[in-house]
């Protein structure tokens, strides 16, 4: 089967089917086989693994996918590109196509009863648009995936491995970092899709965490102390805590509560690392609970 991964072979299939990018999809396909190389070795993928596939475009990275893999399930969202994949897959018996926009699949069942037992590892070159919220609804709802190796904006790639104290720290880096553990794979120049998107990429591996690093009595108030603690970075953090609502208290005990948790009062979210707001989350959740008893 002939690799698309070159700008003459995408020109010739686009032209074929009369594809239109569209806009509202994010599309940008790969046209550098030396970048599809580092995405399945980064992903580390063998004939014993289940690949899931979010938005395989033309199928460019599917070809590799499917050379690597035991079998690949594609989820693609543009009814137009089915044709195509049809054609540039012909050649391959292990990969399954569906038309389905994968926000709204039920991954975790798709994935029991498709993989059958087989690791399962999620590998992509995500729509920009969207590239977050799949990401943490693969991993807010325990998809079953052993990693997600995915091409992102750098921007992106870079806040989610950043570490306290840097500006692109932020609430995506701590809940990436709950969940997995981020390895930046490669940078990749704009010149290596079609179109050129206008920022920077970079493909970064997730290898996901059987049991997150730290321990914490309530995931869903730490996840709100943490986004409230960046929807306002300037703020200190009993400001943005006590201005948000998912603390119970009023500011004054709030202040009182960070001190005694050992901070300085005019603490900011963007010093903390993941073990310290667990540890806040702690002491918040147990002076509820004092308070309701």
């Amino acid at each position: 089967m002939e690799k698309l991964a070159n700008p003459q072979k995408t020109i010739e299939v686009l032209k074929k089917y009369q594809f239109r990018f569209q806009k509202k999809f994010g599309q940008n396909f790969l046209i550098d086989g030396h970048v599809l190389d580092k995405i399945i070795g980064a992903a580390e993928i063998t004939k014993e693994d289940f690949v899931l596939e979010i938005g395989p475009g033309i199928g460019t990275l599917t070809q590799y996918l499917a050379e690597a893999a035991g079998h690949v399930l594609a989820v693609e969202i543009d009814r137009s590109l089915i044709p195509i994949l049809e054609d540039t897959l012909s050649g391959y018996e292990n990969v399954t196509v569906i038309n389905e926009d994968v926000m709204k699949l039920d991954l975790a069942k798709l994935l029991a009863e498709k993989a059958q037992g087989r690791p399962v590892k999620v590998a992509a070159n995500l729509p920009y648009y969207i590239t977050t919220p799949i990401i943490m609804n693969l991993l807010e709802n325990h998809v079953p995936a052993e990693s997600i190796t995915v091409m992102v904006q750098k921007e992106v790639a870079l806040r989610m491995q950043a570490g306290p104290g840097s500006k692109d720290y932020g609430a995506l880096s701590l809940a990436v970092q709950y969940y997995s553990e981020p390895y930046l794979a490669a940078n990749v120049p704009p010149n290596c899709f079609m179109p050129r998107p206008n920022v920077g990429s970079a493909v970064i591996r997730l290898k996901v965490y059987s049991k997150p690093p730290v321990a914490v009595k309530d995931e869903k108030l730490l996840f709100s102390m943490i986004r409230a603690a960046f929807g306002q970075r300037r703020k200190t953090l009993v400001n943005s805590l006590g201005n948000s609502g998912a603390v119970p208290f009023p500011k004054e005990r709030l202040g009182q509560i960070i001190q005694e948790a050992g901070f300085p009062a005019a603490v900011r979210g963007e010093a903390l690392t993941l073990e310290q707001f667990a540890g806040l989350a702690d002491r918040i959740f147990e002076e509820a609970a004092k308070g309701h008893s």
